[in-house]
């Protein structure tokens, strides 16, 4: 398998998992799919959260570490998903979702399993956009807390993707990064001074 899915730090684990076995927790997140699903529940496919910060005209971005995101599973397929974030207190469990980003991320990661190049995959966010890849990191053993896309690590940009982005379709973070700096640099009005 050319995943090599980084191992997500132990307390945001253990807080996912008593979320999960917490009826309280569950009935209070309103996630039908989770409140109907079969049980056992599971905890799986840690994702490492960066935001892209601040895409700028000249290029430049920063990325930052903000959480670490688990796929539920019931079964064989992902029903809902959690989120961890750290606070002054360590790694503690923020919520639970569903949506079409949970199975979107689910059959990217199928996508990639299958190409020929080994990767770490983790998620990328561009708040600016709304939008989320998969980002396929070309250093399998790189500390998956830190770092920016590399020009030849893959991006997959997972549906719903902004107009103009096709969904599902692996673009090199060389190719991907300035559209996407492009559609994030507001334009000036006509008549306004530039």
């Amino acid at each position: 398998m050319p995943l090599h899915v980084p191992a997500a730090p132990a307390p945001a684990l253990r807080s996912v998992l008593t979320a999960l076995s917490s009826p309280t927790a569950v009935r209070e997140a309103r996630t039908p799919s989770l409140l109907g699903a079969p049980r056992p529940l599971s905890a799986e496919l840690p994702l490492p959260v960066h935001v892209l910060d601040g895409i700028t005209a000249g290029g430049g971005s920063a990325t930052r570490l903000a959480g670490w995101r688990f796929l539920i599973r019931s079964g064989e397929h992902a029903v809902a998903a959690a989120d961890t974030v750290l606070t002054p207190d360590g790694w503690t469990f923020s919520r639970f979702f569903e949506g079409p980003y949970v199975t979107s991320t689910e059959l990217a990661l199928h996508q990639a399993e299958a190409m020929a190049e080994p990767y770490q995959p983790r998620l990328l966010s561009v708040p600016e956009l709304y939008m989320l890849t998969l980002w396929l990191h070309g250093d399998r053993g790189a500390d998956a807390a830190a770092g920016h896309p590399a020009a030849t690590d893959l991006l997959v940009p997972l549906a719903p993707a902004p107009p103009g982005i096709a969904a599902h379709r692996a673009h090199r973070a060389a190719d991907l990064l300035p559209v996407l700096t492009h559609r994030a640099t507001p334009t000036p009005l006509l008549g306004s001074p530039a």
